[in-house]
Parts: structure tokens; sequence; C-alpha cells
């Protein structure tokens, strides 16, 4: 069979992610009326994971699946070291340079080939030097990752092949005491995942299943909900063409140890 082209590594993709994370208000949204609340999902997605984390130091912090890379440098505000992993090769890259250079440039899209120059900015307050980037699939993580204090999974557990080998995998990232925050909007699609492994949106047995109730089950052994808010975003495919979204956001503490 042959194998499924990698949409997160095409052009259009690419810009439209650094247009996301690093976007002014106007190049994101340019009109007097729209949906502002849903700007600035990164910064907001860290801010929920600090304000559920209750120890005053903050280590090691993961952020899985971290497209090009702003969440990982914001929450390197705050964590001595960050750890960023994507799947998609390009993604990786331009965070690489982001982190080297501060900046990169590309073209935001305006009208089917017409594009306009742009550039994506970390804010210049951010130690750069405490986030690393890495190419790697979040349900075939290396081994010898470690454990972090905070572990952001944003909008991604709907677009892996595999999303309960994943979460089965977190009661080791994460350190007792420690914040596992997911995002998503359940886009459950079989572009992405094949039916028989998502989490929600079908009937077993009769009966709906829902995302939320399928996280409860997989990780209540090793975690307590602590939050469950909803979360806008908003990514702008080209002028006058958005995607508005509403992320289920769900935080959860890791149990102690027994």
């Amino acid at each position: 069979m042959r194998s499924r082209r990698n949409i997160y590594e095409s052009d259009r993709l690419l810009a439209e992610y650094l247009l996301f994370h690093y976007g002014t208000d106007m190049e994101i949204l340019p009109f007097d009326f729209g949906p502002k609340e849903a700007l600035h999902f990164p910064e907001r997605c860290v801010q929920l994971c600090l304000e559920s984390y209750s120890r005053p130091r903050v280590e090691r912090a993961l952020d899985l699946g971290c497209a090009v890379g702003r969440a990982t440098f914001e929450l390197a505000r705050f964590c001595e070291k960050t750890v960023g992993i994507d799947r998609s090769v390009r993604f990786i890259a331009a965070a690489n340079a982001l982190k080297e250079k501060g900046s990169l440039n590309h073209a935001n899209r305006q009208e089917g080939e017409i594009g306009v120059p742009a550039r994506a900015i970390v804010p210049p307050e951010i130690e750069r030097e405490r986030a690393t980037f890495e190419h790697g699939d979040a349900c075939k993580l290396r081994t010898d990752l470690g454990a972090f204090d905070l572990v952001l999974m944003a909008n991604l557990i709907d677009r892996l092949p595999q999303p309960r080998s994943c979460l089965q995998r977190t009661p080791s990232l994460v350190r007792p005491g420690g914040i596992l925050m997911i995002t998503s909007p359940y886009t459950w699609l079989e572009e992405f995942t094949a039916r028989k492994h998502w989490l929600g949106g079908i009937e077993r047995h009769g009966k709906p299943t829902r995302t939320l109730d399928s996280l409860k089950l997989i990780l209540k052994r090793d975690f307590s909900l602590v939050v469950r808010k909803d979360l806008p975003f908003l990514i702008r495919e080209h002028a006058r063409k958005f995607q508005w979204g509403v992320a289920e956001a769900t935080v959860w503490k890791r149990n102690p140890t027994k």
C-alpha cells in the first residue's frame, strides 16, 4: 500500500504554523471583528499548564508535538530546560533555525499563489538556549528521554496513528506531582488515525464514546484530573479564510508512586 503524504511537510502548513505560533494579532486577524480571544494559543496553553503546577521550581518540560516551537520557547521562560519533539522534519528545522537566529523569514498566503513577506520572531527576552528540538514520533519515543515536571501535548492526539500507545507512555514521562496537559478539538479522521484507534467520536456496544471518557480510563491509574477548560484557537489559511476551533484542555496531575 502506498504511504500517505505527510501534509505537515508542505510549504503551506509550514507557513500557516509559523504564522499561528509567531504572527502578530494584525497579521493573523486584520479585521476589527473576529474571535480575538482565540489568538495566542501556544502562550495560553503554557499559562494554563503553569497555573496548575504547584511547585516553585520547574526543571524540565516537554512539548510533545511542538510544531514550530512557540510553546517550547514559552516554557523556557520558566523552565531550566525544555524539549520540543515533532514528527515533521520541516517543523523541527524551522524551530532549530528560530533557536539559532531568533527569527525566520517566510510568507503569509494572501490569495491563491500570492503571498506577502513575513518574519517569525522569538520574543527577545526568552533565553533560547534553554530549548532543544528534535525530530521524533510521539508513539515511539526514545527510551532515554527521562522524566519531566511538565508535559504539554497541544492538539496532538487526534493526529496520531496510535494515540493510546502515546498516552500509555506518559506515566514514565511525568514525575510524581508533575503535570500532563492535553488539548485537542477531537477531530478524528481516518487520514491520520485508523477508526479502530479513535479514542472518541464513535459508538461502542451501542453507546457513544467520548474522547474525554477514554482519557479518564487510560490515565486514571497514574493521574488525577485537576482542570478541564475550553481553549479557542485560530489558524489563518489565507487573508479571508480561517480555521476557528475550540480545543478541550485537560490538566492531569501525576499521582505519587507507591
